[in-house]
């Protein structure tokens, strides 16, 4: 018997609005890494296709380990691709594909509300750290 004012526990495919509530949290948790955001930007802004040291210096404070992690993650969910020319040394490049494209807007839009509300995040949490 539920308490008069307890609610019923809400159905997580109904707030995801997908019959499929876990690949929803997988994949929001993959490309809401902050080295994605930053990675798949970058690499938009180097034109949509660059070599690995162009990401490094391009992506501020990522270590080599985390940026290979995140090109890797990244190409195995078809956001880009990596392309190995045979020479001496090797050359590789990553290329941002359709559907990492497609991401860009989204990517963008989560930049531009955390640019014009960092402020009041900053206060918020100063008021509670405060308390």
């Amino acid at each position: 018997m539920k308490n008069a004012g307890q609610r019923a526990p809400l159905d997580p495919a109904a707030v995801c609005r997908s019959r499929d509530p876990l690949a929803v949290r997988e994949l929001l948790t993959r490309i809401g890494d902050k080295w994605t955001i930053f990675t798949i930007l970058m690499l938009d802004s180097l034109g949509g296709r660059a070599r690995f040291s162009e990401l490094e210096r391009a992506v501020p404070d990522i270590s080599q380990r985390m940026l290979s992690a995140t090109l890797k993650g990244l190409e195995r969910d078809g956001l880009i691709v990596r392309e190995v020319f045979p020479e001496v040394p090797p050359r590789v490049e990553y290329e941002i594909t359709a559907l990492g494209i497609s991401l860009l807007g989204t990517l963008q839009t989560l930049v531009d509300w955390s640019k014009e509300n960092w402020e009041d995040v900053r206060r918020a949490q100063s008021a509670y750290d405060a308390r």
